[in-house]
């Protein structure tokens, strides 16, 4: 009489759990429960999945459709967690509130490293979970260090096959076993979700009933979809820089002969964030569409047939690639590699992806020629070496392959994927020669450092006086 709990905080995640169902991914159950968390920071004001349209066509696949907001009123799902000690209090409150009775739990939950997925695992102890990743980062190492309490008891991370052949490495660390959910049963839950997405202006209101219908169109007759991130939100970049790089993205499907482009920017972005890239396409002759209704991008891909995708380094450039053989390009991947901080950041992994992977937005012989495949060796070899100088001690025993890699391959491109100060402190190739190691952390060097700097600001304000 297992009672199977799936955790989901976005209607991309519903979706991946509904393809998962469908595709036999996982065991029978007497009882199936979706569980879904707005993370919103104002939820009362947001609508949550569950509100939104498409959601309708995925229920069916769930036995109750259950609120972790309404569970733990009037705390707020992206920041609580239960304290150590009332741990059995709570595991006891949702038993009686969603009528678990003692039935054992399976759980099935996102992004482990974070509440509320952190919270919901803690509560139901002794739960074997199993991981759905549905973006790049799981390609990267595991972000924060994960207690072994909840790390033994993760048997599979399953995940879509957003870059065939290669392998995730979240959470490698517990030998937990990768698994993909198939892309048909994904497409098939994607196209359910088109087909009851509301009317959007600008947009036609359904796909072509014939996938052949732009067969022979030159891919620059059709629009381009250019994907907004709200990088600024994360402190990666600053306002003004993301909207340099719309501009970017619209310059470059303009050179690329595109004269549509649509634009889905990111559902919590400012409404200013679309000013200027207005006002260049006026300039450039290019006619834009915003979409403002929050549908995902993959309805886009479904009724536009874009010609090109253009992003940053959202997920959605390789659902476009890898699921529906779109033309994508790259903006701004090279910028981010020098500003994300610290070299921990989980991000780095999508952006290393991104910008080894796809084309710049620039350079039309490679967009043109759009190869994907052939280079998941190298990537991967690449990833590993990345992914120890992220979390060495999550992944010690990378470190052999890290110091291959990095002595086979020091030059210019591969370079820009590491700092040098990273790899000296952790003794690896390409870090300060062993001589001149020691200068970061020697105490009296830093003194002398820190007074001269000192020195020099006193003298400057004198200077100003």
């Amino acid at each position: 009489m297992t009672t199977r709990i799936l955790l989901a905080s976005t209607l991309y995640g519903a979706a991946t759990l509904a393809a998962a169902l469908d595709a036999g991914c996982f065991e029978p159950a007497s009882r199936t429960i979706l569980l879904v968390s707005n993370n919103a920071a104002n939820p009362e004001t947001t609508p949550g999945l569950d509100e939104m349209s498409g959601f309708e066509r995925l229920r069916d696949r769930f036995d109750e459709v259950r609120s972790w907001n309404e569970a733990i009123h009037p705390f707020h799902p992206g920041s609580w967690s239960p304290r150590p000690d009332d741990v059995p209090l709570w595991e006891r409150h949702l038993r009686l509130l969603w009528q678990l009775g003692d039935d054992p739990v399976h759980l099935v939950a996102e992004s482990i490293q974070v509440v509320p997925a952190l919270a919901v695992t803690d509560i139901f102890t002794g739960a074997p979970i199993d991981l759905y990743a549905d973006g790049l980062m799981s390609y990267g190492p595991t972000r924060n260090r994960i207690t072994p309490l909840i790390g033994t008891r993760i048997g599979r991370v399953l995940h879509l096959d957003l870059v065939p052949g290669l392998r995730p490495m979240l959470l490698r660390e517990f030998g937990s076993e990768p698994a993909v959910v198939p892309t048909e049963a994904f497409l098939k839950v994607l196209a359910e979700i088109g087909a009851d997405a509301p009317d959007l202006p600008g947009i036609p209101a359904a796909a072509p009933a014939d996938d052949t219908a732009d067969a022979g169109v030159p891919a620059a007759r059709q629009p381009a979809l250019l994907l907004g991130q709200y990088l600024s939100a994360l402190s990666i970049l600053t306002a003004d820089e993301e909207e340099d790089l719309h501009v970017k993205m619209v310059r470059g499907a303009h050179a690329l002969g595109h004269r549509r482009v649509v634009f889905k920017p990111h559902p919590t972005a400012p409404a200013r964030f679309s000013l200027r890239l207005e006002e260049e396409a006026a300039r450039l002759g290019v006619e834009l569409t915003t979409v403002e209704a929050p549908v995902i991008a993959e309805v886009l891909y479904q009724r536009l047939r874009p010609g090109l995708v253009v992003g940053c380094f959202s997920t959605a450039l390789f659902t476009a690639a890898s699921l529906y053989g779109l033309r994508v390009a790259r903006v701004g991947t090279e910028l981010l590699l020098e500003r994300l901080t610290p070299y921990e950041n989980s991000n780095r992994v999508p952006v290393t992806i991104c910008h080894e992977l796809l084309p710049d937005v620039t350079d039309r012989a490679a967009v043109e020629a759009q190869r994907l495949g052939g280079r998941t060796a190298e990537l991967t070899e690449l990833l590993a070496a990345v992914g120890f100088a992220m979390q060495p001690k999550v992944n010690p025993d990378l470190r052999e392959r890290a110091v291959r890699y990095l002595t086979k391959h020091q030059d210019a491109r591969t370079m820009r994927y590491f700092k040098r100060r990273r790899l000296t402190v952790l003794g690896l190739p390409g870090g300060l020669p062993a001589r001149m190691a020691f200068i970061p952390r020697n105490a009296r060097v830093r003194g002398v450092v820190r007074r001269v700097r000192s020195l020099k600001r006193t003298a400057a304000g004198e200077n100003r006086g």
